[in-house]
């Protein structure tokens, strides 16, 4: 059915907490992306909304969005796959489009976590988990990952000063994002100070300063099929390849704690549908909810060999100067992390960067790009691999 291109793309900036309703805040990634592929809400043929219904008050979001966003009486349909829920409803779009079932599909990504405590939050991530057999033991995000991190340590040497420098790099360059929810530029002494928050342990061995923050926010990814992408966009960016994977739910059943199999998984198939190599790749957004996941992801990518994660970072090989620049908006470490909000924006970063559009993050004359989107402790992944032509 011919190519799949990306002709509109939207954010709202992510914030701590949002002061209206969540049609409000999912309208302002809309109206950025339809006015990005210059269409109107009756050009979309269907839309996918993604988020991750335990944090939702409102039961059945995408009723209430569509209503909203006057895309009634076209079909709509509900994703979750946790944190990799956006780039889910991405895949699915994909299909919709490429199957020549519809035209043009709008993914709109959101997520409110401000709606419920930090503690239930906590408790309800926790519930990503098996309710049976861990997490009534009080599993949480956090501790999945320095149970990770810990691993990463044990097998290469991995240190906490390589870790701090992942979140020293997304501070670099979220201090240049507008959509970003911190905007500080970091430095060691900000973890090593006296009585430093950066500094505390929150899960050994990560720090505070290792885990992200849930945030509020909303993305808005418009897909076309070949003729309409062409017809509509001065500079469609292609779908060329997609990957997802899973993995065992139960830590028990994982054969590593030092890498997500789901990511090597996701990442061959993209990597093969694309036709290209880990080498080809121009730019890169990973999922870096905590530091040790980024340092993971580059190693799982194909970026760097097992255990030489540590050396990319430290080389300033994955800074926008480097040979694979990575989260060079500032990352989900420094964005925030709206769980269903957060694909979107990594592959909105990614449409940018290929358009030419990214500003004061703008790597030099990339080709192509890669997501990479993961749900929950490595539970799922998805990769998507975006280029030019």
């Amino acid at each position: 059915m011919g190519k799949v291109g990306i002709i509109g793309v939207g954010q709202s900036r992510f914030v701590r907490a949002y002061p209206g309703s969540i049609r409000e805040m999912v309208f302002e990634s809309f109206k950025e992306a339809i006015g990005d592929a210059k269409i109107a809400g009756k050009d979309i043929d269907a839309t996918v909304v993604c988020s991750a219904p335990e944090y939702d008050r409102q039961r059945s979001p995408a009723g209430v969005l569509v209503e909203y966003l006057g895309l009634n009486p076209q079909p709509t349909f509900n994703v979750e796959t946790l944190c990799s829920s956006g780039t889910t409803g991405i895949r699915a779009a994909y299909s919709l489009v490429k199957s020549g079932l519809h035209d043009i599909v709008a993914v709109l990504g959101f997520q409110k976590t401000s709606e419920i405590t930090a503690a239930d939050s906590q408790e309800r991530m926790g519930r990503g988990a098996d309710i049976q057999w861990e997490s009534p033991f009080g599993t949480t995000m956090p501790a999945y990952f320095a149970m990770f991190a810990r691993g990463h340590m044990e097998k290469y040497g991995t240190t906490m000063e390589d870790m701090t420098r992942v979140r020293i790099k997304a501070s670099t360059y979220g201090v240049l994002n507008e959509k970003a929810m911190i905007r500080k530029v970091l430095t060691i002494n900000d973890f090593n100070a006296p009585a430093s928050r950066l500094g505390a342990i929150h899960s050994s061995p990560l720090r505070v300063g290792d885990c992200c923050k849930n945030a509020d926010g909303s993305s808005c990814i418009i897909l076309a099929n070949e003729e309409k992408s062409k017809a509509m966009s001065e500079k469609p960016v292609w779908i060329l390849g997609l990957g997802s994977a899973s993995a065992s739910v139960n830590m028990a059943g994982r054969e590593t704690f030092y890498s997500f199999h789901s990511a090597k998984e996701a990442a061959k198939k993209a990597y093969k549908m694309a036709g290209v190599q880990p080498g080809d790749i121009d730019v890169a957004e990973v999922h870096d909810g905590f530091t040790i996941a980024e340092i993971m992801a580059y190693e799982d990518l194909g970026f760097a060999r097992p255990g030489d994660g540590p050396g990319l970072i430290a080389s300033k090989e994955t800074y926008k100067e480097g040979k694979i620049p990575v989260n060079v908006d500032g990352g989900i470490l420094s964005k925030g992390h709206p769980i269903a909000a957060t694909g979107g924006s990594q592959v909105r970063a990614i449409v940018l960067q290929l358009r030419g559009e990214s500003g004061d993050f703008q790597v030099k004359d990339p080709a192509l790009g890669l997501v990479h989107n993961v749900g929950g402790a490595g539970l799922y992944t998805n990769v998507i691999i975006l280029g030019r032509e």
